[in-house]
């Protein structure tokens, strides 16, 4: 199901007649329909409230051109009477928290571009957002994070900024992935203009979307107003870089407004572009490193990350008194049974067992009576056993 042609016109008159988001303007909507809501706002048939709020705008009425406009490039127009319309994510906003927060509320409609629905992006969905100003560290992270999302069919969202932003939206285009474009301007105002091809590879593989109509420039308060945006099509927010004063924090403020969860990436204790997510993780922030954390936290139910891999060493597999053992052994040169039980600090009886499995193993060998360490099955292979020379013998150190 989608709009008529007149409402079409209608919502797109309506997107520009106020300033997004609206909640007087979306009420009188929701009261009345798309196209009496336009015809009382264009002839000033509305409240005081609502008079104020629209008049600098209201004789504005260029939503044929607009429509014109989007249609030429391939895009669309997303209303809440399209099956395309997120529901279910965007009924975060009549949770208590969202509507206790100002400039909350969802959007009017949708300006789009690119072949991804946004109804399907939003059931498996992570924001990788950070600030501009990001660090080698911090694009190297982006990238690994949003490579292995899209790896796993983990659509990535962000705002096309510089920085976190465009790494994370690079890397998901790199990988044949899904990616979301969240924009604080018209669809046909690329900002920043450095951006300009990546936003274009975004609007042809992946989506572009913003609640503001064509020609509208990006602001300080658009950016901030966009930000609910990323966090109400993701399912998580996940911040790799951000400063005190990062425009992150407001993103993953309102994922907590929303429900959402919300992950932040350690750094270094002496970078300023982590402080910011630092204080999320005293906040109670779900702590990522890897793109298979994220995924647990957004995605189905029993989608569990694996374990992480650990060092191993031969020793790994020995018991408390096999340990106990091996350490008695000299570092060079053989010992007799006796001289390992009083270093070992067990009966000689207790120690034979022990020494044959460890000789089982390879790692210790039996020469005329005394026992050595093999050397070459442990510490010639790069096991990262440490062995120091204290007084002409050596000790391992676990």
């Amino acid at each position: 199901m989608s709009a008529d042609k007149s409402e079409l016109l209608a919502w797109a008159y309506l997107s520009r007649a106020a300033e997004p988001p609206c909640p007087k303007l979306a009420a009188l909507v929701a009261t009345v329909g798309p196209v009496e809501a336009a015809d009382r706002v264009r002839h000033g048939g509305v409240d005081d409230e609502l008079a104020k709020l629209t008049a600098s705008r209201r004789e504005i009425d260029s939503a044929a051109a607009d429509l014109e406009m989007l249609e030429s490039r391939g895009g669309r127009l997303i209303t809440p009477a399209d099956d395309e319309w997120p529901v279910l994510a965007f009924s975060a906003f009549a949770g208590a928290t969202a509507r206790a927060r100002s400039g909350g509320g969802p959007p009017m409609v949708l300006w789009a571009l690119g072949p991804e629905r946004l109804d399907e992006i939003t059931l498996r969905a992570a924001a990788v957002v950070g600030t501009r100003a990001a660090t080698t560290y911090g694009e190297h992270v982006a990238a690994d994070l949003a490579a292995g999302l899209v790896e796993r069919d983990v659509a990535v969202v962000s705002g096309g900024a510089y920085g976190i932003d465009g790494a994370a939206h690079r890397a998901a285009l790199a990988g044949d992935g899904v990616t979301v474009a969240v924009l604080a301007g018209g669809i046909d105002v690329p900002y920043p203009a450095g951006h300009s091809a990546l936003l274009h590879r975004i609007g042809k593989s992946g989506l572009l979307i913003t609640e503001y109509p064509p020609g509208i420039r990006p602001a300080r308060y658009r950016f901030l107003t966009r930000n609910r945006l990323v966090a109400a099509v993701a399912g998580g927010v996940v911040v790799v870089e951000a400063g005190l004063r990062s425009g992150a924090a407001s993103t993953a403020a309102w994922a907590r407004s929303l429900g959402r969860t919300v992950a932040a990436v350690p750094g270094p204790v002496t970078s300023s572009a982590s402080a910011g997510c630092h204080v999320l993780l005293r906040q109670g922030a779900e702590l990522v490193t890897r793109a298979e954390d994220m995924v647990e936290l957004v995605g189905h139910i029993g989608e569990v990350a694996d374990e992480e891999a650990r060092p191993t060493t031969p020793l790994d597999g020995l018991g408390e008194t096999e340990r106990q053992v091996y350490e008695a052994l000299p570092g060079r040169g053989a010992a007799a049974l006796d001289q390992i039980a009083v270093a070992a600090a067990l009966a000689p009886e207790q120690v034979l067992g022990p020494l044959a499995l460890l000789e089982l193993a390879g790692l210790v060998e039996r020469d005329d009576g005394r026992w050595r360490i093999v050397r070459d099955s442990y510490s010639q292979r790069g096991s990262g056993l440490d062995r120091r020379t204290r007084g002409g013998s050596t000790r391992a150190e676990l």
